[in-house]
Order: C-alpha cells, then sequence, then structure tokens
C-alpha cells in the first residue's frame, strides 16, 4: 500500500478523532448545567452525535491499522 494512503488515512483517523473530542466536550459542557426540558433535549442530542463520532473513530482506525498491518508485516 503506497505511502501517500497511508498518510491519508491517519489524518483521517486523527482529524475524526479531533471530532470526538469536541463532541465529547459539547456534551460534557451539557451535562454541567442545570437543565429545562429544552436543554435535556439537546444534551441528548448531544450524546448521540459522541456515539456516531465514536464509530467514525473506530471504522477509520481500523483502515489505518488495516493498512499499517499490510504494509509493515505483508497481510
Amino acid at each position: 500500500m503506497p505511502a501517500d494512503n497511508i498518510d491519508r488515512l491517519q489524518s483521517a483517523y486523527k482529524a475524526a478523532v479531533e471530532e470526538w473530542i469536541a463532541a465529547i466536550k459539547q456534551e460534557e459542557e451539557l451535562a454541567s448545567v442545570n437543565h429545562s426540558v429544552a436543554e435535556v433535549d439537546t444534551w441528548e442530542a448531544a450524546h448521540f452525535k459522541e456515539d456516531e463520532m465514536r464509530g467514525k473513530v473506530r471504522d477509520l482506525k481500523a483502515k489505518y491499522e488495516d493498512a499499517l498491518r499490510k504494509e509493515l508485516f505483508g497481510f
């Protein structure tokens, strides 16, 4: 696998991790205040976004790891 492809996979993974961190921080901020019903709905939406980002990170991590295994170990 060409190194530029591995670099792209690494960059995509790192960017997704940063998005995930932002989603975690947003959820944490919403969990740290007194809530009205509308705020609870926003907090719940932030949780779903965090969960979505976690899934994206896991998928990209697996692709990046697979590419590294192929490059480094040939499988």
